[in-house]
């Protein structure tokens, strides 16, 4: 009994120097030390590892975008839409102005179709105003008798053939301008774009530039001018 007392005494003693000792101490805070380090590093490497492989794997999704055919066929198709959409549009406005312009052809040539007729009927109209200024005014203010009523029914017939040749041609576009007439009192300035200059002399009582005198009168067709009207200008100066 004493015997088993005294082993179970040193057996407790050995037990706390065991644990008091310096190299159980030491042991004890290298463990210690030790684990904390392997637990801070394992999570990191996890995460690193995590986030290369999210990278490789959205490299390789875009890779597997940029080579698929399906999207690279429907890129190309969407360019073809794109330049025939370009083409049509372009057709449309030149087809417009093709339009535009056949119409503007057909209208001037309905317009002027009758030009080159109308000029060659310009000299015999001329002829008419000719015949009649070759009649003395006093002849045609006397008095009609059994002797010049022949003479008068002449100039009267002369007059109405001019008159009737006039509104017709003025149905179809051409109109006859008198650089003669007056405009609100005063003699018409020379316009180059209706009259052609043949002299040019003083005359009293007008103005410089004014058209004192009318050769013949000057005709338009729908609006162009089809022949100036040929006149003498005043240059006083």
């Amino acid at each position: 009994m004493f015997q088993r007392s005294i082993f179970r005494q040193a057996k407790a003693a050995r037990s706390v120097i065991s644990s008091s000792s310096p190299a159980s101490q030491a042991l004890r805070q290298t463990t210690q030390s030790r684990v904390p380090a392997i637990r801070a590093f394992a999570p990191q490497t996890i995460r690193s590892y995590s986030t290369e492989k999210e990278a490789k794997e959205a490299s390789e999704a875009q890779n597997g975008e940029a080579e698929n055919p399906i999207q690279k066929e429907l890129d190309e198709k969407n360019k073809e839409v794109i330049e025939l959409k370009d083409k049509y549009l372009r057709s449309v406005a030149d087809f417009r102005n093709l339009q535009e312009r056949t119409k503007r052809d057909m209208d001037g040539a309905r317009n002027f179709a009758i030009q080159r007729f109308a000029k060659d009927l310009l000299d015999s109209i001329d002829n008419f105003d000719r015949a009649l200024l070759a009649v003395p005014a006093d002849k045609l203010s006397a008095a009609k008798t059994d002797e010049n009523k022949d003479f008068h029914e002449l100039v009267s017939g002369l007059k109405m053939t001019q008159h009737i040749l006039l509104n017709t041609l003025q149905k179809h576009g051409l109109e006859r301008f008198d650089p003669a007439e007056k405009v609100d009192g005063k003699a018409q300035k020379f316009d180059p774009n209706l009259h052609e200059a043949t002299f040019m002399a003083k005359a009293e009582g007008l103005e410089d530039g004014d058209v004192m005198f009318v050769q013949s009168k000057g005709f338009t067709l729908n609006g162009r001018v089809l022949r100036a009207a040929k006149v003498g200008v005043v240059k006083n100066d």
